[in-house]
């Protein structure tokens, strides 16, 4: 066998994922799933604690700090986790990114000043970065795609419990301890996940000669930390049109252009650009910043709308969610069987997008006199068109890239979802909020003339002190900036029925299949291993 074929039959035995007992997935499992459930815990519960933290360590005029300090750490850090797993081993750096977590939230309990707790809640974000991302190619390396689906069911329900129990856990932890354990609570989890992770984790070492493609790392940062300010900023500190947005779009494109020449040149790049030569992949990207961008988006006011206008209680705010949610949880464990069973995808993804788009539709029909019943069969109709689409579209791209790209290929869906939900809050909040004033300028005479002008401080406490026709007023705004919220949203899922439609029915690699998913793309090593021979 020649050297060229000796390298390339290595190559092709690192795609095989190593054969495991269900037993042994089952306790490696936990550790995912608790740290999964780190991941998405953390700001629900800190956000639910944030007027109390303010009010201990003052600063107020930098709250928003607090949430976009640690949301720019781990959407910058993302695709770097994703790629250091993939060149130096996933178990190492899923390792050191709990560490860093669980040493960041050590300190922000211990914060005395508003600073401090926005520079360690950065520590903390970094490291969050890593945990998704780690859980998701770990799991791609550890399960052959064909049997994914089976334990997908897992995660979609440990989103569920995060949303819904995120707010609760927080508000008691406010309400009865204090503010310091709403970061505390991650240790005890995490020192769990990380004993289960570190005792039960068996994954081949890798070495790699490579050098670490910082340019790309940096740029593709820059790129991306430009973009989130874009949209956290955009609309609320700035104007649109400010000289910092239009900067900071400006600092977006040179740097995003800049990395993709770079990534040209590379020898190890960031971000291999080859993988979007791959139909599916390139298309799973698009669906999942749609679902991201509705997703987010979209739900984001629900809670408002049902505070607001159906007179629901804050304290349960995340009971709100629940009907979504369940929607969401039975039909990705019910789609996860039917993939390990049939080996079929591609129909999920397109009713997937389809479904959502319709549970968009119904919820912009929304109004004054919606019942509580009403909104809730609308939003299961929503959650299940995610729960259609949440691990699909990991799934797919898994199984659009060789095993050596895992961990990239689970960092780049992350972070298009991530994105996707940035772009989403921003633009859908610009919606809302424009679609609120012009109603209520429009009833202003009704609603008393220039309290109607002061809709941004008004919370559902207050709104019950103040006129009948006020209320009425704001009830509607209200009510109209949902309307027109979700008819986006319905036109943002409709994009994603196209992409949909236009993934290709890819054989799921199954245990023992050496095969690439390149080999589907036509760019396989398969035939390259046997010219070789």
């Amino acid at each position: 066998m020649s050297e060229k074929a000796q390298a390339l039959a290595e190559g092709a035995a690192q795609d095989v994922p190593e054969t495991r007992t269900p037993r042994e997935i089952r306790v490696i499992m936990v550790g995912l799933v608790i740290t999964m459930l780190l991941a998405m815990l953390d700001n629900l519960i800190v956000g639910t604690a944030m007027p109390t933290i303010v009010g201990d360590l003052g600063g107020a005029e930098h709250l928003s700090w607090v949430v976009t300090s640690y949301t720019l750490a781990t959407a910058a850090s993302t695709p770097i986790w994703g790629k250091l797993g993939d060149l130096y081993g996933r178990k190492g750096s899923f390792i050191v990114s709990i560490v860093i977590f669980l040493v960041g939230s050590a300190l922000a309990g211990l914060s005395q000043t508003m600073g401090e707790l926005i520079g360690f809640r950065a520590l903390q974000g970094l490291g969050a970065g890593g945990l998704m991302v780690g859980v998701m190619s770990i799991m791609g390396a550890l399960i052959p795609p064909r049997d994914r689906g089976r334990y997908q069911g897992m995660f979609a329900g440990v989103m569920a419990i995060a949303m819904i129990g995120g707010p609760l856990v927080g508000g008691f932890i406010t309400d009865h301890l204090n503010w310091h354990w709403t970061f505390y609570i991650n240790i005890p989890l995490g020192a769990v996940a990380l004993l289960v992770v570190t005792a039960t984790l068996h994954l081949p070492k890798l070495r790699s000669t490579a050098r670490i493609d910082y340019l790309g790392a940096v740029l593709l940062t820059v790129g991306i930390t430009a973009l989130v300010l874009i949209t956290t900023w955009g609309g609320q500190q700035y104007d649109w049109a400010s000289g910092q947005i239009l900067g900071l779009a400006v600092l977006a494109v040179v740097t995003l252009v800049g990395f993709v020449l770079a990534e040209r040149r590379a020898e190890e790049p960031m971000l291999p650009l080859g993988l979007f030569h791959n139909r599916n992949f390139t298309m799973v990207s698009v669906i999942g910043f749609l679902v991201g961008f509705t997703m987010f988006g979209s739900v984001t006011f629900l809670p408002l709308y049902q505070q607001s206008v159906q007179g629901a209680s804050a304290t349960n705010s995340g009971l709100l969610l629940m009907p979504m949610m369940l929607g969401m949880l039975v039909v990705s464990l019910a789609v996860g069987q039917a993939i390990t069973r049939t080996g079929r995808y591609r129909i999920y993804p397109i009713l997937g997008t389809g479904v959502m788009a319709g549970g968009a539709l119904l919820l912009s029909t929304l109004g004054t006199d919606t019942t509580r019943f009403t909104s809730s069969v609308y939003m299961v109709v929503l959650g299940a068109g995610m729960g259609f689409l949440m691990q699909v579209t990991m799934l797919v791209a898994q199984n659009s890239v060789e095993l050596k790209d895992m961990g990239v290929a689970s960092s780049t869906a992350t972070l298009f979802r991530t994105i996707g939900g940035s772009f989403g809050v921003a633009l859908f909040g610009a919606l809302f909020t424009n679609r609120v004033t012009a109603t209520m300028k429009d009833m202003g005479a009704a609603a008393g003339g220039k309290a109607a002008e002061q809709t941004a401080q008004i919370t559902p406490a207050v709104l019950k002190t103040l006129p009948a026709a006020f209320q009425n007023a704001y009830h509607h705004a209200i009510s109209n900036g949902i309307h027109s919220v979700f008819l986006w949203g319905a036109v943002v899922s409709v994009v994603g029925i196209a992409a949909a439609v236009l993934l290709k029915e890819v054989p799921l690699r199954g245990a023992g299949d050496a095969s690439g998913a390149a080999a589907d793309a036509g760019e396989g090593s398969t035939t390259e291993l046997a010219g070789a021979l």
